[in-house]
């Protein structure tokens, strides 16, 4: 149970008020860190995950003595000095080389963590080919059916697109598009195929995959940079050119959120009413804004028959009793003229 906070001044209230959910998340920040012995392979990934994650990322150069899953004290410390909601901890060691931990924090408490192997390591600087602006979002490409079905990878999948994310934004320009990470599967064996059963079992909150018949496939990850070239048409024709990093991954160890921590994480706050007229939060039917701000709604009304629409009885059509004397009056002189101009031509 989350244990909640009073505030004891106009000013703590402030700062509480700023850490409250919001309906439009700020962009998280992650931190990596080196562990007591993190190797060159697992380094030279941090670097270059950083490098995509810039300019939300701080990097912990010296070794810290750390294991996420014993004692998470360290990061809550740090999640909450730094205002940071994502961790990358880099440790290897005889038992698990090569090892990288994705941990997501909620409230500067830990949410979830999933540990990965790095295997297969290729650098930015193996490929000399242009690279994607510091900063911009890329596109996120996921190719299996196993990031919809799988528990394991569907966490991988969120932690991934939780760490890429950057700011909220409400359109897209093509020319903003740079680069695309595309994550893939290895062959995937028939235990965990759609036609068959998985038979793939989880060990505890903090254990390692136990598979009873076949390991989970490796997670290969790629990054391209997208050129678009002239095609004739309005859609422009799409090259993707290899930017790197290119790594796979084998997963690992992981920790599934609290059910408690996690009903908390995914509450949405209550919008005031001027929120909801700005366009935030669930759309309502047949309303909208319009640029100067206004609330603007469409009603709908079932097509009218004006042939069987009566109009003789309606008041405004009928003349008033002085003028329709006026112009009976009127209508008979003009007969009367018409007549004696027509004997005149006779005669």
């Amino acid at each position: 149970m989350l244990r909640t906070i009073k505030p004891k001044n106009a000013r703590s209230k402030r700062a509480l008020k700023a850490r409250e959910s919001k309906e439009v998340e700020d962009p998280r920040t992650a931190i990596f860190v080196r562990g007591t012995n993190a190797g060159e392979k697992v380094q030279n990934v941090m670097q270059e995950l950083m490098a995509l994650k810039r300019p939300y990322a701080i990097s912990f150069s010296k070794k810290n003595t750390v294991r996420p899953f014993e004692d998470p004290a360290s990061l809550e410390f740090w999640a909450q000095k730094n205002d940071a909601s994502l961790f990358v901890v880099g440790q290897s060691n005889k038992k698990r080389p090569d090892g990288m931990t994705f941990v997501r924090m909620f409230d500067n408490r830990v949410l979830d963590m999933l540990e990965v192997g790095v295997e297969n390591f290729v650098s930015m600087r193996e490929f000399k080919t242009p690279k994607a602006t510091p900063g911009h979002k890329p596109l996120m490409h996921f190719a299996s059916e196993l990031f919809t079905t799988h528990p394991r990878l569907q966490q991988l999948k969120s932690l991934l697109l939780t760490f890429f994310n950057g700011e909220e934004i409400d359109g897209i320009h093509l020319a903003g598009l740079e680069h695309v990470i595309s994550v893939t599967l290895g062959p995937t064996p028939p235990s965990l195929s759609s036609t068959g059963t998985a038979t793939t079992t989880l060990g505890g909150p903090t254990g390692d995959l136990q598979p009873q018949g076949e390991a989970l496939p490796k997670v290969h990850i790629r990054a391209y940079t997208i050129r678009l070239l002239a095609s004739g048409t309005k859609v422009p024709r799409v090259e993707l050119t290899p930017m790197g990093p290119s790594l796979d991954l084998t997963l690992r160890r992981h920790q599934d959120a609290d059910a408690e921590v996690l009903k908390q994480a995914l509450r949405r706050p209550k919008l005031k009413k001027q929120d909801v007229a700005k366009g935030l939060g669930k759309k309502r039917k047949n309303l909208e804004v319009d640029e100067m701000g206004d609330l603007r709604g469409r009603i709908h009304v079932e097509k009218q028959d004006l042939s069987k629409l009566q109009t003789r009885k309606m008041k405004g059509l009928k003349a008033v009793r002085g003028e329709a004397m006026d112009v009976d009056e009127e209508s008979a002189g003009d007969e009367h003229t018409s007549s004696e101009r027509k004997r005149r031509r006779t005669d």
